[in-house]
């Protein structure tokens, strides 16, 4: 796909959940689904809690790759590998809870998700990609 097509296949609705892949202290992989959003520098912002499995492995080490995938024929995918930035500024989680939440649930609900996400112990994640791979209608 080209720059375009992935942006649009990452921002398509209805949207779709990532599969964020983290790695544990003990090497071995955590893949776990997340809701996020593509800021306007291409990240991919999401939100976890520091003391889930997906926020103690980031914070040790900030590798990740999001696979976002449509598994309806003829089946197309992209994965964004990179580092990520982790903030817990309580402001800039309920902002980016909100847009994510608003995406996935609908505008309407949107600052209830923002309001729900935006405790002490929420971070917001930007994934920065590093390199992406891609596909579209692989089975064609």
């Amino acid at each position: 796909m080209s720059d375009v097509e992935v942006r649009h296949f990452l921002t398509a609705s209805p949207p779709r959940t990532g599969k964020l892949a983290t790695v544990r202290a003990d090497g071995r992989p955590h893949v776990a689904p997340v809701w996020y959003e593509v800021d306007d520098d291409g990240s991919l912002v999401f939100n976890t809690g520091e003391s889930t499995v997906k926020g103690r492995n980031l914070r040790r080490d900030p590798r990740a790759s999001v696979c976002v995938d449509d598994e309806r024929p003829p089946f197309s995918f992209v994965v964004v590998e990179g580092t990520v930035e982790i903030s817990d500024d309580l402001e800039e989680v309920c902002r980016w809870a909100a847009r994510i939440g608003g995406r996935y649930m609908g505008a309407e609900r949107a600052e209830e998700y923002g309001s729900r996400n935006a405790v002490p112990g929420e971070l917001v994640v930007r994934l920065r990609p590093g390199h992406t791979t891609s596909a579209l209608d692989v089975a064609d």
